[in-house]
């Protein structure tokens, strides 16, 4: 019998009425990572904040090594053993990675001052244990999304903490820095730690996880030993249904070349050159730093081209900027939907039509304010938006939900080219499978698709072709017939097939 570190018993929470989580028991082990799974909107998130002490249970009992518990604040928790590693990254940028890690906890000499020699020493062993070969002075705007997320865990582990909570920790890591994670994670079980892993990611629950908990609409479904259950299982317990196939590829007919880039080049691409058809989803991989977003955004105007041309239904266009971008009927849906997606502080209606308002607007620019309910409640509806209304505030969605209103607001602006970064990114399996039957009905209606993944099983159950990226070049373009796992990954590296 594993002993029980944490205990939660009966919790339930309430948000203006409605309840969020309904007598939930969670249970940690001590020496054991316990997977909490669950679609989004499930609780998963609230219940680790009651945990840590962010929000106050309406009832319930949490005990810490046979103790009762009431964290008030995250410094109490933290205190208590207890760290967390938040799905959005929590960095400043114009700080440091020494100075991100000890933010608030500095070491200080006997003068009282910040001890700036054994800040850097220590926050150098502790990203050197991830495998982040950086300078710790090196200022956190400067490195990548990926290494980014290690100061995050590196963070964490500063804390010394006996529990620690990841919430999608892989979200933004490549291959090889996922393996330097789990090779911690083991390190850390070793040590006796217990960790709550939180990720949509299945493969990953049977890779590291000793037993697995299970939500479903603010209900504990079942908690199970990893062992005793298989993917298809854990889906059917997750959303309730079985799903019969994970990847619904749409057969539907693939026209003419709708839209051609030539020779593309600036700081980031060079020379990159594709064709996209009518109604085909052309799936763009590429390890991270391979420049895949960099493409995207620099078709939609973000990045300017040094060199390079662009042409839709055979006619140059010239796009300087995302508006030249929106008028030529291309939509981008960013893989950062906080800073570049969504407005946290409007609603779901306000940021589903935000682009759009002219199509729902009268000759005076009035917004007509049925047409516009109407729009947001079909999105909300057929993306599976969990929330309390349309008119609830962006910032108080999950993050898998904030993605799906991000999505919704490109397809409601009615392109005939949707550019999606990483559309699943934080995406329960579910509501996966919801929005790949959505992008199969914008291509059944003529709509052309570029998706950038980083998975490739997605990239390979989606796509009709898939164009491989190798730092900042097309190093191949594949159909469906040569296109693998290997294939793919040849071309990742540069190697070629």
């Amino acid at each position: 019998m594993h002993k029980k570190i944490v205990t939660m018993s009966g919790i339930t929470k309430e948000f203006s009425g409605v309840t969020v989580l309904d007598k939930v028991d969670f249970t940690i082990y001590e020496g054991r990572i316990m997977a909490l799974l669950g679609e989004n909107g499930a609780g998963k998130s609230t219940l680790m904040k009651i945990l840590t002490g962010v929000y106050e249970k309406s009832s319930g009992q949490i005990h810490l090594n046979d103790e009762p518990v009431d964290f008030k604040s995250t410094k109490e928790s933290q205190e208590n053993g207890i760290a967390i590693i938040h799905q959005e990254l929590n960095l400043i940028g114009h700080l440091s990675i020494g100075e991100n890690i000890f933010l608030g906890r500095e070491p200080v000499n006997r003068f009282g001052k910040i001890d700036w020699r054994k800040l850097y020493s220590e926050s150098e062993k502790w990203i050197s244990m991830l495998g982040l070969n950086e300078n710790p002075r090196q200022i956190v705007n400067n490195i990548s999304v990926g290494k980014q997320q290690l100061v995050e865990i590196a963070k964490a582990l500063s804390l010394n903490a006996k529990i620690i909570i990841m919430d999608e920790p892989t979200g933004a890591l490549t291959i090889s820095e996922t393996e330097k994670l789990f090779s911690v994670i083991g390190k850390l079980k070793a040590q006796n730690h217990s960790i709550v892993y939180i990720s949509h990611r299945l493969e990953e629950i049977f890779k590291i996880c000793d037993d697995i908990t299970v939500l479903r609409d603010g209900k504990l479904i079942r908690e199970v030993p990893a062992s005793e259950v298989d993917e298809d299982k854990l889906i059917e317990m997750m959303v309730g249904r079985k799903l019969e196939e994970q990847y619904p590829k749409s057969n539907s007919e693939i026209g003419e070349v709708i839209f051609e880039v030539k020779n593309l080049t600036n700081k980031f691409v060079s020379n990159g050159s594709f064709q996209l058809k009518k109604g085909e989803t052309l799936g763009i991989a590429g390890l991270m730093g391979s420049s895949r977003t960099e493409l995207a955004r620099t078709i939609y105007g973000i990045y300017k081209m040094d060199k390079g041309e662009i042409f839709i239904n055979g006619k140059k266009i010239h796009i300087n900027s995302p508006r030249d971008a929106i008028k030529a009927g291309i939509a981008y849906v960013s893989e950062d939907r906080k800073t570049n997606g969504i407005v946290l502080g409007m609603s779901i209606k306000e940021n589903i039509t935000l682009t759009s308002l002219k199509s729902i607007s009268g000759r005076l620019g009035y917004v007509f304010k049925k047409r516009e309910e109407e729009v947001s409640q079909e999105y909300v509806k057929n993306l599976s938006i969990k929330s309390s209304g349309t008119k609830q505030l962006v910032k108080y969605l999950s993050g898998g939900n904030q993605q799906k209103v991000s999505i919704a607001k490109n397809l409601f602006a009615d392109p005939s080219i949707l550019i999606l970064d990483e559309p699943t990114r934080g995406v329960d399996v579910g509501a996966k499978k919801e929005i790949y039957n959505l992008i199969n009905k914008f291509k059944q209606a003529g709509v052309s698709i570029i998706m950038i993944s980083s998975e490739i099983p997605e990239i390979l159950g989606m796509s009709d072709r898939v164009l491989v990226m190798h730092e900042g070049h097309i190093s191949g373009i594949l159909d469906m017939d040569s296109a693998n796992q290997e294939s793919i990954m040849s071309l990742a590296v540069g190697k070629g097939v």
